[in-house]
């Protein structure tokens, strides 16, 4: 088990909160002496403090700049997508 206070400001991680729980996308944005305001990426992306004790069940892998830029990519163009058929109703 592990938590946030793990993470470090700025990086990518996939993480799986919960053991039977989904894999997720996370940046870090901020960090003060308590908690984390991280970014969390599904179909939206959602914003939100977690305590830097708050459990993480795994920290499946720290992304590395060339993934960031692909994820992005492939993340940007869905988006657009979406945004473009809700424009067409």
């Amino acid at each position: 088990m592990y938590s946030y206070a793990l993470l470090e400001k700025g990086c990518y991680y996939l993480i799986q909160e919960n053991e039977q729980g989904p894999v997720g996308l996370i940046r870090v944005n901020m960090e003060t002496d308590h908690c984390m305001y991280v970014s969390s990426y599904a179909e939206t992306e959602l914003a939100l403090w977690k305590k830097k004790t708050d459990p993480i069940f795994d920290i499946l892998e720290l992304l590395e700049d060339d993934k960031v830029k692909t994820w992005e990519s492939i993340y940007n163009d869905s988006q657009d997508t979406y945004n473009y058929e809700e424009d067409e109703e």
